[in-house]
């Protein structure tokens, strides 16, 4: 802190600050007062409350000073942006800081491609912190271009930004006692772990929390959200796009208060970023279903970085880092003005894309017949998507025939699933059913399949699967419609097969295109290529499908497509 004997000075009154923010109502997320105080700044941090004379004043009248938010869990990836138009696209909305798993990056291009994206964060006023990535693959069942060891976990948490373990999604693994899961949190600099563990309730849960693992962010019923709290583990209340869970979990904060709660989007859709906001629309929910104003407030942006040890975050003290929203109401939480470190936010370059992070999409050529699948008996294992939410159920059904061939339904809602994998073209395809997407033609495809990110699609034919597979393969990556022998629409991400490198306007026109084109074709889906993805996790329960074939996430197992 070279400033620290200045920043004093200011504090004590002796000397002016840098700005002045006056006449608002600050915020205290120590007590949840709202405070008639001058807020004075210097040198980009905190340095007072009360009563300061500055160099600059903002008048912050009739509006409410509070902290910036902080994004508790997130992939930088789902929003298809690289890191300088994702800055450009929440920072407005009052996000100043997220922590970020780069395991989709990680997936594709290893440690190098984490490293890469680690650099290109330090070029945007966005503070981007990192979990090493601590699950690639997430289980032994899904296809990453190379598996990360522990020695690539040691380096990734000697850099600077990475503070932590990411979300352990081999819970069966932790709770197993599977040494390869328990050696990596052993390592250094690995004491502060996020979790992930879906369902788990009772004694599975209490050995998931002895293995020094404090928070989780699947929680996605009230009870699951109380046995957290219970066992000591901040409770991550998720609002995606695909998976919603605040609605199930704001009465454990009604109960208990907001104590070790905060909140995070996981994977948001860019479009769903524009649409509804990021953070600030979790608290403007929030409060729309009761929750008293503070609280919010203070769940998306000290608790947060609490958790985190991200100790100059998301407070309005002396000593805080100043980055502040001035709000105009208590509804909306759409912020009038935003300071990353007592100052407006301004214009910043795109980071360099190099092309070895592109042309990562290695597919041996494919024909309809690769699709096709058989069954001889008479009941089939079949995912069931659940609306809202990335957790699915396993259904078992007569498969619809044709010729001996199971052939998708309409009438019935069931649609074929295909896993191909696409990092080594090893000409691997996982196939089956799927009920849920209420598709009546044509098929949907991706690069983005949580977590390998092998192109994942799903279709009402054999022809439109290996269409949509082939359209992706000759744009190096990307979300693609087709339908009758054309492509309704697509957007291409050549960066990893996850991200454009096109600007935040042609990205969202391009992707809620997609999405419009999914509706057309009678997906039913708000989000259809969000639950696409989530189809191939296979540490979400129940039922999910990898190039590998069908999983029972339940059973943690490849079980097969008969019954």
């Amino acid at each position: 802190m070279p400033d620290l004997a200045r920043r004093l000075a200011v504090a004590r009154g002796e000397e002016p600050a840098d700005l002045v923010v006056r006449g608002g109502r600050v915020l205290s997320v120590f007590t949840r007062e709202w405070l008639d105080v001058d807020v004075a700044v210097a040198d980009g941090f905190v340095v007072g409350l009360g009563d300061y004379e500055g160099a600059e004043t903002l008048d912050a009248a009739g509006r409410w000073v509070v902290p910036g938010f902080v994004d508790a869990h997130m992939h930088l990836e789902s929003s298809k942006l690289l890191v300088d138009e994702f800055a450009r696209l929440v920072l407005p909305l009052g996000t100043t800081a997220v922590v970020a798993d780069p395991h989709e990056i990680a997936n594709v291009l290893g440690t190098d491609g984490v490293h890469w994206l680690l650099d290109a964060c330090d070029e945007v006023p966005l503070d981007v912190f990192v979990m090493a990535s601590s699950c690639v693959p997430a289980s032994r069942f899904e296809s990453p271009r190379r598996a990360l060891t522990t020695g690539d976990l040691e380096g990734l948490l000697r850099r600077r930004r990475v503070i932590g373990l990411a979300e352990m999604m081999n819970f069966p693994g932790v709770i197993g006692g599977d040494e390869r899961e328990l050696a990596k949190l052993r390592l250094e600099g690995a004491s502060h772990v996020d979790g992930h563990a879906p369902g788990v309730l009772g004694k599975q849960l209490n050995a998931y929390a002895a293995a020094g693992i404090r928070s989780d962010h699947e929680a996605y019923s009230a009870e699951e959200g109380r046995q957290r709290l219970r066992a000591g583990m901040w409770l991550l209340i998720r609002e995606a796009s695909a998976a919603r869970n605040l609605e199930a979990l704001l009465p454990v904060v009604r109960e208990f208060g907001p104590s070790r709660i905060a909140f995070c989007t996981d994977d948001r859709e860019p479009e769903h970023i524009v649409d509804e906001g990021h953070v600030n629309s979790i608290v403007r929910a929030s409060v729309a279903q009761g929750i008293a104003p503070e609280d919010a407030l203070v769940m998306a942006s000290h608790n947060a970085a609490t958790w985190h040890g991200l100790a100059q975050l998301g407070a309005i003290a002396p000593g805080y880092q100043a980055d502040l929203l001035v709000l105009p109401d208590l509804e909306r939480f759409d912020p009038d003005v935003v300071l990353k470190r007592g100052r407006p936010v301004g214009e910043f370059a795109r980071p360099v894309v190099p092309e070895w992070v592109k042309h990562t999409v290695r597919v041996q050529p494919t024909g309809a017949e690769d699709f096709a699948l058989r069954a001889s008996a008479d009941r089939v294992r079949v995912i069931g998507v659940v609306p809202d939410q990335i957790v699915t159920t396993s259904l078992v059904v007569e498969p619809p025939l044709r010729d001996g061939h199971v052939v998708a339904d309409a009438s019935r809602d069931l649609a074929k699933v295909a896993v191909v994998e696409r990092h080594l073209g090893t000409g691997r395809i996982g196939l089956g059913l799927v009920q849920g997407f209420g598709l009546r033609e044509g098929a949907l495809a991706s690069t983005i399949a949580h977590d390998a990110h092998n192109i994942v699609a799903v279709g009402m034919s054999d022809a439109d699967l290996q269409h949509a597979v082939s359209r992706l393969v000759e744009l190096g990556g990307g979300i693609v419609v087709v339908a009758g022998g054309g492509v309704r629409a697509e957007l291409p991400l050549p960066v990893a097969g996850l991200l454009a490198d096109l600007p935040l306007e042609d990205v969202v026109d391009a992707s809620r295109a997609c999405a419009d084109a999914a509706r057309e074709l009678g997906c039913t889906l708000p989000s259809p290529f969000q639950s696409l993805a989530f189809l191939a996790l296979s540490v979400i329960p129940s039922l999910k499908i990898t190039d590998h074939g069908l999983v029972d996430v339940d059973r943690f197992e490849l079980v097969p497509f008969e019954v």
